[in-house]
């Protein structure tokens, strides 16, 4: 091999890494992070044969999280953290071809998991049939009131239309389920959006993360290609943000040429801070020459957006560099070989953030950012 290869090799192998290091410790001061893999743990959840339970659909036992593991929610109850991940069975060939079911795993430093053998949400004899079979429930996200309701933004997917759910529990383990997120809004007219990914607004209190109010409402991020708004008085039914032409107001969009260049969507709850809204999102590359040649076409990294506080639909900041992105073995291999990260549990816990995420849709990991060795 002669140099000029050699040295092609050396970087076509290593400057994503060394990329995700200089993006890392380079943040400016109004986003979180950085946030780092801790040595020999992850992946902390990996496929699992031999949980089995009985499923309501086929009216059998099945091994519901056989196939992948991926895209978990995060939530603290009682000094532990808990992990509500999507799990597949092996039902069919391909990405939305199974069933999907939300776990739950704790954990009382955050990395080592203890699973529970059966699902705590999935589809079932109930109000929501015509929403989530075959197709199941997916990609939660978790937030909790300052008085303990947790409050679950999901996927139904019915293989015909995917809608954004939602559905509260005391406990994490026994979970109402209360249909579309938009259901009710303007008359009924986005009850058949196809819809994803809802990130409520929280802030830290007292030491704890907790859902708050903005302009005297509750608010979500919310939307998997492009980035919108939608407030609520319940927290259960939610109506989104129109602009001057009664579209939805996309307030962040995909940008050319950058690791975003697909969609933006979505990741853990927002974070209020004294510098404004925090978005934490999952950016995708595109696959045709409008991508970040930096990347691999089509991989999933992390990106910050910082909105007004005052106007949570302006945006203040935006990462031009991902401050997360797939290195490791186990996030560029699975159902999604050309890299995936893809965030949506975030928690404040023992003074540290537990960043979990989904691992090229096969795994799950954990990053923790410490805000003492930053200093």
């Amino acid at each position: 091999m002669n140099k000029i290869v050699f040295r092609l090799f050396l970087l076509v192998v290593f400057l994503p890494l060394a990329f995700s290091v200089n993006a890392q410790n380079q943040l400016p001061d109004w986003a979180l992070g950085p946030f780092i893999r801790p040595e020999n743990v992850n992946p902390i959840i990996a496929p699992k044969a031999e949980s089995v339970f009985f499923d309501p659909m086929s009216r059998q036992k099945i091994a519901w999280e056989a196939s992948d593991v991926f895209n978990p929610a995060a939530a603290v109850n009682k000094n532990k953290i808990y992990v509500l991940y999507r799990g597949e069975d092996r039902s069919g060939n391909g990405i939305g071809k199974r069933t999907s079911r939300i776990g739950i795993a704790e954990s009382s430093d955050g990395i080592k998991m203890k699973r529970n053998p059966e699902p705590v949400l999935y589809p079932n004899e109930d109000g929501q049939k015509e929403h989530e079979w075959p197709g199941g429930c997916e990609d939660p996200r978790i937030a909790v009131t300052a008085e303990g309701l947790y409050v679950m933004l999901y996927t139904q997917w019915n293989r015909n239309v995917f809608r954004l759910a939602v559905a509260t529990s005391r406990d994490l383990k026994h979970w109402t389920k209360h249909g579309p997120a938009f259901r009710k809004a303007y008359h009924g007219k986005f009850q058949d959006l196809k819809c994803k990914s809802g990130s409520i607004v929280t802030k830290v209190e007292k030491g704890k993360q907790v859902i708050t109010k903005i302009n005297g409402k509750y608010m979500m991020y919310w939307g998997e290609r492009f980035m919108n708004i939608a407030t609520s008085v319940d927290l259960i039914n939610w109506e989104p943000a129109l602009n001057e032409k009664g579209d939805l107001d996309l307030i962040v969009k995909p940008r050319k040429h950058y690791f975003d260049s697909d969609l933006t969507e979505c990741g853990p709850p927002a974070l209020v801070t004294d510098k404004g809204i925090l978005v934490l999102y999952n950016g995708k590359n595109r696959g045709d020459a409008d991508r970040d040649s930096t990347y691999v076409a089509n991989t999933y990294s992390a990106g910050q957006v910082l909105f007004d506080l005052n106007n949570p639909s302006k945006v203040i900041a935006r990462l031009d560099q991902p401050f997360f992105v797939p290195t490791a073995p186990f996030e560029k291999s699975g159902q999604y070989p050309s890299g995936t990260v893809f965030i949506e549990g975030l928690v404040y816990f023992k003074k540290k953030w537990f960043l979990y995420y989904g691992c090229a849709d096969s795994r799950v990991a954990v990053a923790v950012y410490d805000p003492a060795a930053k200093k």
